[in-house]
């Protein structure tokens, strides 16, 4: 077979790519689920911002893309909050210092690489002193401004490196850059939004919380059986928030997303891929929906995709001294979630395939020291206060007495795994997550004939495949949308290489740019809080999301009513099993959901009790000077409880509503 008639097969490969979606579009009857008001506030903000940018780039005589990421950054201070920013600015600067130690030498590496290895540094080494009652301002403040002043000159370097790199970067396709910075910019609204995810409100902030409250963190699993699960990425949530002396959530995703971003430039030059590949990877990952959803919570799979990247960048580097660098990514891989180390391990096979028996075997046991160092923390403490290092996962194998000795398992996430995923998740998402079809974008389909050129060209083959791998080996046990996502992740520069090789750099572009757009329609389909209109709320009420709370997130109101009217140790309980988002009570916090086992038998116990003795007996046992409910759900039995307990209603937000009990029971959090 000949070259041209190769190309032309390969041209036609990918191009039917393009087809399908289009045809999966129709079929799916796509534009009845296309959020028609949002995609016009999201070209209403594309404009606000282009405009903003052109004043910025003719007063301060730049280029677009910088006056647009300046714009965006103005934005996310106003929205997210200034020390916000400026907590997570010092913790970056910090985190490149340390970063730079483990580089290796002689080698001029992407800063985006020396701030993922440096943040799992900072948040490894914290987690092992949780329990110490040591995390305040004026503590980490100090010490992270000394780290930065005592590697002044590598951050002098980095800062040089990085400004030349920018430079170059953006001068090499002006219009490329400024496009994947408008799309950049867009998804970042997800930063703005102020932490009201389930997860997030009923565990997440849980650790964070406790840090600004008391200074320490108290984990207990028998209340929260989440409470010892890795914590790399709420330890530095944490860390970011007592500096801030408030919540840093989007902030340091931010900081994530451009990490992610900065890497996956590097990773697409290292495939091959000239400086319009490059923004273009930029550009497609930006416009991910999934993306939309990861910025406005704390999830770990955001901080994954930037450790995925860096962890690639550094295999593809053929320099020698990178094994210790290595080593604390793959650490920082498993401390934030054990199912990463599926992603961890099969990188960490594709390293050793390409070394090739040039492994520094004296250097190993103390790679491995250093990762058990940063990776350990709270599989350890889990082991010791639970009986079971990977809490609550397989307590069929460990049988911890926290809770039942079974796996945990959701029913609503096993729609199947088969050949058919791929078209399924793209165009029948809901399935798959908690999220509208489209949530997950349209690459998997757009760009799929793409994945089969990418595997046969040389540059990109092995990324390729190990992309592939770190994509579909989480979906083997649960078939759940958000695990998959930083394997797509890292597999956007071997498609975007392969798309502009085979179609050519002007009709690739024009694909590639179409399928930005397409994402961008349906990214609120990923987000609820943005697909309600979330942001539109924000922006009209001046950053202020007190409105929000009342509207989506009652009991984040009641928290805010609840420390003016007693900040102390009470105990607070949430009667409403389907509501148990008092995480952010530092400790305080009591549900009777599933999260805290014998407690929820103990609810399941009071309902069969019409007479509600056995709902008063349970609230005094618990200790709950406070009472959080949603009045619609309340129950005969529980009014009769609150009667006897003579309890009062002292705060509304929205659908909820704090009590008081009279009776006071004598409980406080530890």
């Amino acid at each position: 077979m000949s070259s041209t008639i190769r190309a032309s097969a390969a041209a036609t490969l990918v191009a039917s790519g393009a087809f399908a979606c289009a045809a999966g579009l129709f079929v799916a009857r796509s534009a009845g689920v296309l959020p028609w008001a949002r995609l016009a506030d999201c070209i209403v903000l594309a404009c606000a911002s282009v405009l903003v940018a052109l004043g910025l780039a003719r007063a301060c005589r730049v280029r677009m893309a910088t006056a647009l990421a300046a714009t965006w950054l103005l934005a996310l201070a106003f929205f997210a909050g200034v020390m916000p920013v400026l907590s997570v600015g010092l913790l970056a600067l910090a985190a490149i210092a340390i970063g730079d130690l483990l580089m290796p030498r002689g080698r001029h590496l992407p800063t985006a690489l020396a701030l993922s290895v440096g943040l799992v540094v900072i948040g490894g080494v914290a987690g092992w002193t949780l329990r110490w009652p040591i995390h305040h301002a004026w503590l980490y403040a100090p010490l992270l401004l000394a780290i930065c002043l005592v590697q002044r000159v590598a951050l002098a370097a980095a800062w040089q490196s990085l400004r030349q790199g920018w430079t170059r970067a953006v001068d090499a396709d002006p219009r490329a850059a400024a496009f994947a910075l408008l799309v950049l910019g867009l998804v970042s609204i997800g930063a703005w939004l102020p932490t009201m995810q389930s997860d997030d409100l009923a565990y997440h902030l849980a650790l964070p919380s406790q840090l600004q409250r008391w200074g320490v963190y108290a984990p207990d699993p028998a209340q929260q059986i989440w409470a010892l699960a890795p914590w790399l990425g709420d330890v530095l949530q944490g860390i970011a928030q007592v500096v801030a002396g408030r919540e840093a959530r989007g902030a340091l995703d931010a900081l994530w997303l451009c990490a992610t971003a900065a890497g996956l430039w590097s990773l697409a030059h290292r495939v091959r891929s000239d400086a319009r590949g490059a923004w273009l990877v930029v550009a497609l990952f930006a416009s991910e929906p999934m993306l939309l959803w990861l910025l406005g919570g704390m999830q770990t799979e955001l901080p994954t995709c930037a450790l995925m990247v860096a962890l690639a960048l550094l295999i593809l580097d053929d320099s020698r001294g990178r094994l210790f660098a290595g080593a604390v990514l793959v650490a920082g891989l498993v401390g934030l979630k054990f199912g990463s180390a599926v992603s961890a391990l099969v990188l960490l096979g594709w390293a050793i395939l390409r070394e090739r028996g040039r492994l520094p075997w004296a250097r190993l046991p103390g790679a491995f020291v250093l990762f058990l160092l940063l990776a350990g923390s709270s599989y350890l403490l889990a082991w010791r206060l639970g009986g079971n290092p990977l809490l609550p996962l397989f307590n069929n194998v460990f049988r911890s007495p926290v809770l039942a000795p079974e796996q945990l398992s959701d029913p609503r996430w096993h729609a199947g795994f088969g050949l058919a995923l791929p078209w399924q998740l793209t165009f029948d998402t809901d399935r798959y997550g908690e999220v509208v079809d489209g949530g997950f974008g349209f690459v998997f389909v757009a760009a799929g004939a793409a994945w089969a050129v990418a595997l046969f060209r040389r540059d990109t083959r092995g990324l390729a495949i190990v992309a592939t791998l770190a994509t579909l080996l989480p979906l083997l046990p649960m078939q759940y949308a958000r695990y998959a996502f930083p394997g797509l992740v890292l597999m956007l520069p071997p498609l975007v290489v392969a798309i502009l090789s085979t179609l050519g750099t002007r009709a690739g572009s024009m694909l590639l740019c179409t399928l930005c757009a397409l994402n961008i329609a349906f990214q609120a389909n990923a987000n609820w809080l943005v697909r309600t209109g979330g942001v539109r709320r924000l922006v009209r009420d001046g950053g202020d999301p007190f409105a929000l709370y009342e509207r989506y997130a009652p009991e984040r109101a009641i928290a805010a009513a609840l420390r003016e009217r007693d900040d102390g140790a009470s105990i607070v309980l949430a009667l409403d099993v389907r509501s148990p988002y008092l995480a952010e009570l530092a400790g305080r916090g009591r549900t009777l959901a599933h999260y805290a086992p014998r407690l929820s038998a103990a609810a399941i116990a009071a309902d069969a009790d019409p007479g509600g003795a056995r709902w008063q007996a349970l609230i005094v046992d618990v200790g709950a000077r406070w009472i959080v409910l949603r009045p619609e759900r309340l129950d005969a039995a529980q009014r009769r409880a609150l009667a006897a307990l003579r309890a009062e209603r002292v705060a509304i937000a929205g659908d909820a509503e704090l009590w008081s009990v009279a009776v006071a029971p004598t409980g406080a959090a530890p």
